[in-house]
């Protein structure tokens, strides 16, 4: 995910529309669609189906629900995303974690629950893989892997 100190990865080169840089202080609700960085203190919620990263300098109170949120600073409160939590040293979060996807690096603070689950779509579109995966075995004369 990250390069060096600073530097984010192509995997996350999302375009930023908005930037709370660090020594700035917001108290409040955000909403918004995209990308936003946030280095500096925030408190109150926010809701998006966009992509929230937390920056090494970041303090937030807040309530999260996002689609992705990469943390590398403190969060305190519960973080929702529907796709996917990325926690970087030296991230801390003190609170629950609702996300099908947690990636967790060596030496991060977590302090809470965390519940994984995908959305009833997606459980369905694997079983449907798998489903096509054996017949397509089967066609080609393979026998199928079983469980012991």
């Amino acid at each position: 995910m990250f390069q060096s100190k600073g530097s984010v990865s192509s995997e996350s080169k999302e375009e930023i529309i908005a930037f709370l840089g660090k020594g700035t202080e917001f108290e409040g609700k955000l909403t918004f669609e995209g990308t936003v960085r946030i280095d500096g203190k925030f408190s109150g919620e926010i809701f998006t189906k966009g992509v929230l990263i937390f920056g090494e300098s970041s303090q937030i109170e807040a309530e999260v629900e996002a689609n992705k949120v990469v943390i590398s600073g403190e969060i305190r409160g519960n973080v929702n995303a529907a796709t996917r939590v990325e926690i970087h040293t030296p991230g801390k979060v003190y609170g629950n974690i609702k996300s099908p996807v947690l990636v967790i690096d060596d030496g991060v603070v977590f302090e809470g629950n965390c519940q994984m689950e995908s959305r009833e779509g997606e459980k369905q579109l694997s079983i449907l893989k798998i489903k096509e995966k054996e017949e397509e075995l089967l066609e080609m004369g393979d026998s199928i892997p079983q469980k012991i």
